[in-house]
């Protein structure tokens, strides 16, 4: 039997942040469950008409709620971008705000901040980092020591906003939210962009320990 949810993805980063984000909802609620379809992006999957049709930039991760049929998706509503997708999640899924915060908050601001923050900024650079140092078909010591170099510094910054903090997000030391599984799945892979140590962002480093030793983020992470 079909499940309510079903995610298109793939074992990178921003697939992981889906799987990472279900996994937690479904650890906390119970009553949540999804189907996981494998894209594989080395064929072009993900390039193919009945893709292109949920999502028309042809890149994975895609949530489909089977739940939420339209008259323009009547097999279930499509939500394409990582960030759009867990944001998606938590306000529809999330009712007791375990992974988000009040609406109209300051901590709600500072959340979609730091989501904004990684998908404008370590995703992208990341991802070119991971480009230049792994599949560009020349050697460009340029481009990998610009993403590289520029890695490093949205690291610094991520170091800097979890000084004297757990989580990026609120009160305290922080609450573990959805503006950090945002962001986790990237650094997680850092020495693939030329990282070779997180010694030197000590609690970039103490995060992501913290994070990894998450049940639900282990789960995720194994996905698909």
């Amino acid at each position: 039997m079909s499940k309510p949810l079903v995610l298109y993805t793939a074992a990178t980063p921003n697939g992981h942040k889906v799987s990472i984000m279900l996994e937690e909802l479904k650890a906390a609620y119970g009553n949540i469950d999804y189907d996981v379809e494998k894209i594989n992006l080395g064929a072009n999957v993900q390039k193919e008409p009945w893709f292109i049709a949920m999502n028309p930039n042809g890149r994975i991760p895609v949530l489909v709620d089977r739940s939420h049929a339209t008259a323009a998706h009547p097999n279930g509503f499509p939500v394409f971008e990582s960030a759009a997708i867990l944001l998606y999640l938590v306000q529809k899924y999330d009712k007791e705000g375990k992974f988000k915060f009040e609406s109209g908050s300051d901590e709600e601001s500072q959340m979609l901040q730091w989501i904004f923050f990684a998908h404008g900024g370590v995703g992208p650079m990341q991802g070119q980092a991971h480009h230049f140092r792994h599949y560009a078909p020349e050697d460009v010591p340029y481009g990998k020591k610009r993403y590289g170099d520029e890695v490093a510094r949205l690291y610094g910054v991520l170091d800097i906003g979890l000084q004297g903090r757990d989580y990026l997000v609120g009160p305290g030391a922080g609450k573990f939210s959805v503006a950090d599984v945002n962001v986790m799945p990237w650094v997680r892979v850092y020495k693939h962009a030329g990282v070779e140590t997180l010694d030197t962002f000590p609690n970039l480093k103490a995060w992501l320990d913290r994070l990894l030793a998450r049940e639900t983020v282990k789960a995720g992470i194994a996905i698909p």
